[in-house]
């Protein structure tokens, strides 16, 4: 249910409206807009709950929420949601650019590729510490040293950094250096692992499976949120289909479809989701004109040694040309929009 506040509402019947809720057990979020208050009662229904509230002094209505998740629906928040983190800004109107290699191999590897994105416009530095991989053969990541050089990036160039968390015994660990949490597309709906990042205090961001719906993508979310963290941003980086001429299936529609279900920002993988790197350009591309509230791009200073991911990283000079179409879409966007 969302409690509706009055536009007169004080800050006391609100405190009071919370209170009323939490005594009925239910989650009691105040969200504040523009125009007025409301407080999304989250939990199972309770009998009589509408009559009980709308009765309260500054309640203008009750109002119930037909999306199965509560706290990432529009119809709770109907302004977007912003993430801030150091310089990277995404939502409301800013695109956020985050880039860097699949893996964290070595400093010089991960300074010299801080330097190239952030020369060229990026305000995110990406690089895996702990990798999943299909073969335990694989290379599995640095971990907390691939943690600290990534750290040592940040310092140098102010990127704000985004790294992959696990399991729920190392989100403490990757927390101490990581600005920005990333859960990947084979964790998103272990649910133990959500709430604990949820719980971590950091913006998180969410990969969509890659045979979730969308209803399943926004209720894992859902549980980062129902931890008290309203920093979620949620990233599309393709899903499993027939086609086999690319990694996955980048479904662009998903951007204009997320924004109309849920406020929290949008950020688009072309690298996952094509697996080739001479596609990826035309996928960000493609993305910006979607109205993607940020992109996510693999980029290595020599993609054909590359530990992981080197077929579908661009080079320094690809990334920078990269950027250049993708921010004269965003501002032509702008330019059309105002």
């Amino acid at each position: 249910m969302i409690v509706v506040m009055e536009t007169s509402a004080t800050d006391a019947q609100v405190e009071a409206t919370v209170q009323r809720v939490e005594s009925m057990g239910l989650k009691a979020n105040v969200i504040v807009g523009t125009e007025r208050t409301v407080v999304a009662a989250i939990g199972d229904k309770r009998e009589h709950f509408k009559e009980s509230i709308e009765s309260s002094a500054g309640v203008s209505a009750v109002v119930p929420i037909a999306a199965p998740y509560k706290m990432a629906s529009r119809e709770v928040q109907h302004h977007a949601s912003q993430i801030r983190v150091l310089d990277f800004v995404a939502g409301a109107g800013e695109v956020g650019m985050i880039a860097g290699p699949c893996s964290v191999e070595n400093e010089e590897q991960i300074l010299s590729t801080a330097r190239a994105v952030k020369a060229t416009g990026a305000t995110g530095l990406r690089g895996g510490a702990f990798k999943p991989r299909t073969s335990p053969y694989s290379f599995q990541g640095l971990k907390e040293d691939g943690l600290k050089m990534l750290a040592a990036a940040r310092d140098e160039t102010n990127l704000a950094i985004f790294t992959e968390v696990m399991g729920t015994d190392d989100v403490d660990l990757v927390a101490r250096y990581a600005d920005v949490l990333q859960v990947g597309a084979r964790n998103m709906q272990n649910y133990r692992l959500l709430e604990a990042v949820g719980a971590a205090g950091k913006p998180v961001l969410l990969k969509r499976g890659a045979s979730a719906t969308m209803d399943e993508f926004l209720l894992a979310a859902e549980y980062i949120l129902n931890e008290g963290n309203d920093q979620v941003m949620l990233c599309e980086r393709g899903i499993r289909t027939f086609e086999g001429h690319t990694r996955f299936t980048l479904p662009l529609a998903s951007v204009s479809y997320l924004h109309r279900k849920t406020h929290l920002p949008v950020i688009i993988d072309p690298s996952h989701g094509t697996g080739h790197a001479y596609m990826v350009p035309d996928m960000a591309v493609a993305a910006a004109a979607a109205g993607a509230d940020g992109l996510i791009i693999e980029v290595h200073p020599d993609p054909s040694t590359a530990l992981s991911d080197g077929y579908q990283s661009l080079t320094f000079d690809e990334f920078e040309k990269t950027m250049k179409r993708c921010n004269a879409v965003v501002d032509a966007l702008r330019a059309v929009d105002a």
